[in-house]
C-alpha cells in the first residue's frame, strides 16, 4: 500500500516507525503476515467506530 488509502489510515511517516517492532518479519520466529499494515488499519477502524469486526469495511479485508 502506498500512503493512507483512507482518511484516518496510518500515514507512511507512522508506518515507517511502527513495522520495525511487529511480529512476523522476515527473519523472526513465526509466520509472516500478509499485510501488517492493513490490519492494524483495520484494528483501528474497529476501536475507532465502535462496530464489531463482522462489520469492517471490504477494503481491510476478511
Amino acid at each position: 500500500m502506498i500512503g493512507a488509502h483512507r482518511r484516518h489510515d496510518m500515514s507512511d511517516h507512522i508506518w515507517s516507525l511502527l513495522e520495525p517492532r511487529l511480529p512476523g518479519r522476515k527473519g523472526f520466529w513465526g509466520s509472516i503476515a500478509h499485510d501488517n499494515r492493513l490490519f492494524v488499519n483495520a484494528a483501528f477502524w474497529v476501536l475507532r467506530t465502535g462496530a464489531p469486526w463482522r462489520n469492517l469495511l471490504p477494503e481491510y479485508g476478511h
